[in-house]
């Protein structure tokens, strides 16, 4: 029998974990990223900052303070692909799994699709963002030297 270098099998299970796993990651982040931007300026706590897509805009304060806090939680997000899924090549499947989701969960809040250009664009850029950073760091990790020798050294 061959021993292949990363052989990996299919595991459900273990997919449908580190969904789940990413998904309380960006709520989790994003509630707490938004509450130390609604600390600062003494704004009040809501759903609506998280799935109202009228909630981010480039008009007032507190919408551009929410999208300020969705980039930074798409830089938190990205550690958590470097943390918990440790492959480049699932990056972007799990940062548009992420954000798929949450996209579905918008909808329901708001009983219909988004319509703001404002939060399309937020989302694209935390896509962007979450994958290549993850990637980046993923990558990085993967290609760290391998030490193959570290017995002691014969004199032939």
């Amino acid at each position: 029998m061959a021993s292949h270098f990363r052989s990996y099998i299919w595991d459900p299970v273990l997919i449908i974990c580190q969904i789940v796993l990413m998904q309380c990651i960006y709520y989790s982040f994003l509630g707490l990223w938004l509450a130390g931007v609604d600390s600062l300026v003494q704004n009040s706590r809501s759903l609506d900052q998280i799935f109202s897509y009228e909630v981010l805009g480039f008009s007032t304060p507190q919408g551009r303070l929410s999208m300020m806090a969705f980039v930074l939680n798409s830089l938190t997000c990205a550690l958590g692909l470097w943390f918990f899924i440790r492959r480049g090549k699932q990056c972007l499947d799990f940062t548009v799994t992420v954000h798929f989701f949450h996209m579905i969960a918008c909808w329901i809040y708001n009983a219909h699709l988004p319509v703001a250009l404002s939060w399309w664009l937020v989302n694209v850029t935390c896509v962007a963002l979450m994958a290549v950073i993850g990637e980046y760091l993923c990558m990085r990790t993967e290609l760290r030297a391998i030490p193959v020798n570290s017995g002691p050294k014969s004199n032939l």
